[in-house]
């Protein structure tokens, strides 16, 4: 179906939905390989994205040394080690499991972090996003844009933001941390023009803890009240669905 100018998918199951996504992620980089000695990609890190990075990483056709790695957010304050640290998750999860040509993490190691949004700023422009691999947060946030913070018309395209109740409260639905007071208040994250900068964008939004969001998503204004409303308005953006997260719309 399209929603505006997004294209949705729904699919029965998370698992089916991130097999389909893996697949049109995986052909658009073959096509965009075809042309270009190298792509740029970004990353959301989430459990959301297990299914879909899991079979991405098992896609054999797709010439990983080929492509600049970067995701999209990360706390800080976490020590370097912790598990629920993005860019250790993306580790876990892909970077170490395919032979990408770069890696390029973000630190929220708690020390300078606006210099280390100037150092992401000036990598996002030489590298400028080929691909952006995104989901949905139950606020409808997209990468740490909640509501409070999203600005559709930000001047950088990195930033520090504080996270709001519902966005930290959702590293305890997902299981990241055991309770809320273990989640970071503060945060680096690409801004919405970051995101939207891509030259094609693909959204995996499994579950029901998120149909809410998807309903605001779609049938919404487009507003920063729920970020990803703004993907509406992206022809080369495509939303990937299962039941669940599809049961309000």
């Amino acid at each position: 179906m399209l929603k505006d100018k997004l294209k949705v998918n729904i699919y029965a199951n998370r698992l089916e939905m991130g097999k389909a996504a893996a697949t049109a992620v995986a052909e658009r980089i073959i096509k965009l390989l075809a042309d270009k000695n190298e792509i740029n990609m970004v990353f959301a890190a989430a459990p959301s994205q297990n299914e879909f990075l899991e079979a991405l990483v098992n896609n054999r056709q797709i010439m990983w040394d080929r492509i600049n790695a970067f995701h999209l957010d990360e706390y800080i304050g976490l020590s370097p080690e912790a598990p629920q640290g993005f860019g250790n998750f993306l580790r876990r999860k892909l970077f170490d499991c395919v032979n990408f040509k770069s890696v390029n993490y973000l630190n929220g190691s708690g020390n300078g972090e606006i210099s280390e949004c100037e150092r992401y700023s000036k990598l996002l422009k030489q590298f400028p996003p080929d691909i952006a691999c995104i989901g949905i947060g139950e606020n409808g946030h997209l990468a740490f844009n909640d509501p409070p913070v999203a600005d559709f018309n930000d001047k950088a395209l990195v930033k520090i933001v504080e996270l709001d109740e519902v966005c930290r409260k959702q590293q305890v639905n997902d299981g990241c941390f055991t309770a809320l007071d273990m989640v970071p208040v503060h945060a680096l994250t690409l801004t919405i023009p970051a995101i939207m900068s891509a030259g094609y964008i693909y959204c995996m939004v499994p579950g029901k803890t998120k149909a809410e969001a998807v309903e605001r998503t779609l049938n919404g204004p487009v507003s920063e009240t729920c970020p990803a409303s703004i993907l509406r308005t992206y022809e080369a953006a495509e939303l990937f669905l299962d039941a669940d997260s599809a049961a309000k719309i």
